[in-house]
């Protein structure tokens, strides 16, 4: 979204580099490195909370920061509820 209304590459290679983590990290959730999937996923989701729940409580607006920070705030859930399996 950053990409499409501003034209930052920075936008686009952030974007394209998170969620190749995320698509790893989901695929070690599948195999037998279910901690160092969950790990990796949490990382990168509070890294993403980081980034955007600061611009969504300073612009208020939801697309794209406040949907980014929910999914993030689910990914780092989600990844704890993992690790804790």
């Amino acid at each position: 979204m950053g990409y499409v209304k501003a034209k930052s590459r920075a936008s686009l290679i952030a974007g394209g580099a998170s969620g190749v983590l995320l698509w790893v990290a989901s695929g070690l959730l599948g195999s037998a490195h279910v901690v160092g999937g969950a790990v990796l996923g949490g990382v990168v989701s509070l890294a993403l909370v980081g980034r955007f729940l600061p611009a969504y409580l300073k612009t208020k607006k939801a697309m794209p920061a406040g949907l980014v920070a929910a999914l993030g705030v689910g990914g780092v859930l989600g990844a704890c509820a993992a690790a804790l399996r």
